[in-house]
Parts: C-alpha cells; structure tokens; sequence
C-alpha cells in the first residue's frame, strides 16, 4: 500500500472540497465526488448483505469478489487515466449470473424486494448499484469514463437482482411477487 493513514482527519475537507489521487481540489458534490460516494456505499450495502448472511455461505466468495472490483471501480473514478476495470471482470459477473440463474425458476412474473432479510439487502444493494449507474452516467457527460466501467456496473446490478432471487428461496422463504391491478384475471 503506497498511502499509510497515521490520522485519519486532515481538516482539508473543512471548507467542502476534497482532493483526488492526482491531487487536485474538487467540490464534493461535484459529479465525480458524487458517483465516487454512490460506488462507496454500493459496496458498504454489499456489505451488510455478506454480514447477514451464515458464514458457509457460497454466495459470500462472489460478495467478496464484488466489494474488492468496487474498490477498483472507485480507483478507476478517482485516478480517470488508470484502467482498472477490464472487460474480463464483466465477463466474470456474467459467468455467476449464469451459474447462479440456471438454479432458478423462469422469471415470469414482476418480483418485489422482500422473501427475507438477505434478499431485501441483496434488492437494497441492486437499487444502489442503479443509482451509482446513473452516477456514472452523469459523469460521462463531462469527463471520460471507459465503456468497460459502465458494462461493469451495469452487469453487476443484474447479477445482485438474482442473487436476490437465490436468497429469497434460501431456507424455506420465497420470491414476493407483484400483484398489479392490471393483472389479468
């Protein structure tokens, strides 16, 4: 590790600016801050879910695997000219998509987050990977942000709504499905 913290407060923030990796002053509620802090707390939501979940869970080497591909996701946010994230990484999260969705039912019905306490984390931690999505997206607009990083985040939200999936039919509980009033009767 290049960086050792002694202290933990700089009071460098004080005055609502924060530096990035190059050095440079930025306000935090610029647009990269803010998609910086939304992958934050998309891996602290990831993990809650690891903590609720039983040890020997197989889920948590995915999670774990998960939290560590933010932390290059927010390098990447913070340091523009590195490449962190590869196009390998998405191939990975489509790999456990797969292996995890062939264990489950066809889809065909709208599901709501709940079934239990993991899965409703699990569905918590999906709606946050969307809003760091948006984050990203938005970052776009005004600076460059790889194709690469964009598939990443975009993929990873898909693989948290099926381990939702899996986690809902974990220990007897189930999938919460709509009930639309234009359902057809």
């Amino acid at each position: 590790m290049k960086y050792r913290l002694d202290r933990i407060y700089t009071r460098r923030g004080d005055a609502g600016s924060t530096s990035i990796s190059d050095g440079s002053m930025l306000s935090k509620d610029s647009t990269r801050i803010t998609a910086l802090g939304m992958v934050d707390e998309l891996n602290c939501v990831i993990g809650l879910l690891v903590s609720n979940l039983d040890v020997e869970d197989e889920l948590i080497p995915i999670l774990r695997d998960l939290q560590n591909r933010l932390f290059d996701v927010g390098g990447e946010v913070a340091t523009p000219q590195m490449q962190l994230v590869l196009a390998e990484d998405t191939e990975k999260l489509e790999s456990y998509c797969d292996l995890l969705n062939e264990k489950l039912p066809p889809l065909k019905e709208f599901i709501l987050p709940g079934g239990s306490v993991s899965a409703s984390h699990a569905h918590h931690a999906r709606s946050v990977c969307r809003r760091a999505e948006r984050s990203l997206v938005s970052l776009s607009k005004e600076s460059s942000v790889r194709r690469d990083l964009l598939k990443y985040i975009n993929r990873l939200s898909d693989l948290l709504f099926i381990i939702a999936r899996v986690l809902a039919r974990k220990n007897n509980s189930y999938e919460v499905l709509w009930e639309g009033r234009h359902k057809n009767t």
